[in-house]
């Protein structure tokens, strides 16, 4: 059974910070996992993604430099660190694991997904 389960999400001001956390289950873990967001009424969209082996990470425009994406492979667990925050940060965050082709900024991707958790900024 593969399960991704998220946490960390929450209501925050504009300018704080939130870290939000995805464990896994199963051998999904072995993959590039990859934060995707959903706000209302728009499509989900890429935030950012990390290799296997952490080497490689990549980042949406809109939050590069101000979001830092990690994980820890004992814990199987991957972070998405999250700074500088604003309004338009407002979003259903996912974790999802990557199948191994494809691009990492394309959820298409993306075989198996957690329930997402909710990042709310006030301004």
């Amino acid at each position: 059974q593969v399960q991704l389960v998220e946490s960390g999400g929450g209501l925050v001001q504009a300018g704080g910070s939130l870290r939000l956390s995805c464990a896994a289950s199963g051998r999904t873990f072995s993959n590039t996992m990859g934060w995707f967001r959903q706000a209302p009424g728009k499509e989900r969209e890429f935030v950012a993604a990390i290799s296997r082996s952490a080497g490689s990470t990549f980042y949406a425009d809109s939050v590069k430099g101000r979001s830092t994406i990690s994980r820890d492979n004992a814990k199987n667990t991957v972070y998405l660190q999250m700074t500088s925050l604003k309004p338009e940060d407002t979003a259903v965050y996912y974790c999802a694991a990557k199948a191994p082709l494809g691009s990492a900024s394309d959820l298409r991707f993306y075989n198996y997904w957690g329930q997402g958790t909710q990042v709310t900024v006030s301004s």
